[in-house]
């Protein structure tokens, strides 16, 4: 009868000490969570003259906040209000640092949950820099480019180029990644890893980044309008990027203007209300949609920017053909806007574009319609294979030989002083200029103005001028 007397007596004083145990063991559980902290990022996204915003994804659903100040140590600093991550929006946020100077150095560093990252707080405060006030004539590096494929390359050594060469700006062109997948799930995820490569993070958290989708992270290869998944892949580019807008309250897409002094940008969407590239390319046929084509037009007659940069995903020329998947399959909606800049006298417009997995400079001669010749820069791959397509496609003209020897990365310089123009080159992974210097003077962008002949490199006329004549484009006969 004693052995049952202990159990029990010893049962109870189990009890008796789990109970006491309970509040202890519920602090315990209570840190099961982990620690908040910073997953991706963080990323400096739309800067202005007078604030900023950052993108950061976060491992919970915590408040997120940024010290920021001019003191390189951030031993005197404010701290923005925080932002509430949460899992709809995949832990990321955006948050906006307000009431800047213009033109000036802020360094930066990020509060998860009400302290500095964990992770992040050895690491010295990071770095960005507003833009000039309002029509300030100060000049402007950009660099761009779009292909940045992860499963193709996972080390991306081209991101190294484009710290050193230190844009104000880097614009994405498109396929930023390569969701492929009609799983919003993948395509979150695409991001991720795209946002974790080490070669990229001096790039996303001291440059300002900007953004426009191609077919890629829109969806499937070359998909239009009929995307099933269209309003999941736009909710996702706007949880993963910090442009300064998308779209309009009656207009959804993710086309916005953005000013950096005498530049001016127009991001263009060119896949939201895209008709199929093998239907007629009649009046009624476009790329851009009724509501952003009239945007366009208002924007770029409004504009007081000395020079109008017009970028899309695709490109501008004729070169993939009639049904390609670019703009020659919308050539009626192009030459529209080609003939509305001219007819309204608009100044100063250059085009951007990438896709191509190529580095390109052509030109359309518009100068031949009686406006002036609209030139496309051309940057692409990040981080991609380029095709052997590209040489059965005939563009308009060339400027520059094609460059398709591997990654590159397009670095355009505007100097706007007394005689404003821009300065285009290509670098390829190792940092060297793959061609000459490509000058384009913004006097040279008015109606009635030939510039092209004399801007084409010695290499693509001889190669031009041999294909009409019905000999190999890329062949060019030995010299003595």
């Amino acid at each position: 009868m004693k052995t049952p007397t202990l159990i029990h007596r010893s049962f109870i004083f189990l009890s008796l000490g789990l109970f006491f145990l309970l509040p202890a063991a519920s602090a315990v559980t209570a840190n099961w969570v982990g620690y908040p902290r910073v997953m991706q990022g963080p990323m400096v996204g739309a800067v202005s003259e007078d604030n900023v915003r950052i993108w950061v994804r976060v491992s919970g659903p915590y408040p997120v906040a940024i010290d920021y100040g001019t003191d390189f140590l951030l031993e005197s600093f404010e701290t923005t209000e925080p932002v509430l991550a949460s899992k709809s929006g995949d832990y990321t946020v955006v948050v906006v640092i307000e009431d800047l100077e213009p033109n000036t150095e802020y360094f930066y560093r990020v509060k998860v949950d009400g302290a500095v990252d964990k992770y992040l707080k050895d690491y010295p405060p990071f770095r960005l820099r507003t833009a000039p006030a309002d029509g300030a004539a100060a000049g402007l590096r950009v660099a761009f480019g779009s292909g940045a494929r992860f499963a193709n390359d996972r080390v991306q050594p081209l991101w190294s180029v484009v710290s050193r060469a230190a844009p104000d700006l880097l614009l994405w062109l498109g396929d930023n990644v390569y969701s492929d997948s009609l799983d919003s799930d993948i395509l979150r995820e695409q991001y991720r890893r795209m946002r974790d490569v080490a070669s990229l993070q001096p790039v996303i958290h001291n440059i300002s980044n900007l953004a426009v989708w191609d077919d890629h992270d829109y969806g499937l290869n070359d998909h239009d309008r009929r995307n099933p998944i269209k309003e999941e892949a736009l909710e996702i580019f706007k949880q993963y990027w910090a442009n300064p807008s998308y779209g309009l309250p009656d207009a959804k897409g993710i086309f916005f203007s953005y000013t950096w002094g005498k530049v001016e940008f127009f991001f263009l969407d060119d896949r939201w209300y895209r008709d199929p590239d093998d239907a007629p390319d009649t009046s009624g046929k476009t790329q851009l949609g009724a509501a952003q084509l009239a945007w366009l037009e208002s924007e770029l007659e409004e504009s007081t920017a000395i020079f109008k940069v017009l970028v899309s995903g695709g490109g501008w020329s004729n070169s993939k053909g009639p049904t390609g998947d670019s703009w020659a399959a919308f050539l009626t909606e192009r030459n529209h806007i080609f003939d509305f800049i001219r007819d309204h006298e608009i100044s100063g417009v250059v085009l951007l574009s990438g896709d191509s997995h190529i580095a390109e400079l052509n030109v359309i001669p518009w100068s031949d319609e009686g406006g002036y010749d609209l030139y496309d820069l051309v940057s692409s791959p990040f981080a991609q294979k380029a095709p052997d397509s590209w040489l059965e496609r005939r563009p308009e003209r060339r400027i520059r030989p094609v460059y398709f020897q591997g990654s590159s990365i397009g670095i355009i310089d505007f100097i706007l002083d007394d005689q404003p123009r821009l300065i285009y080159r290509v670098l390829d992974i190792q940092g060297r200029n793959v061609w000459a210097p490509f000058v384009l003077r913004a006097d040279e962008l008015v109606n009635g103005v030939v510039s092209w002949p004399a801007k084409v490199s010695d290499d693509s006329m001889q190669r031009q001028e041999n294909y009409e004549k019905g000999n190999g484009y890329y062949e060019i006969p030995p010299t003595d």
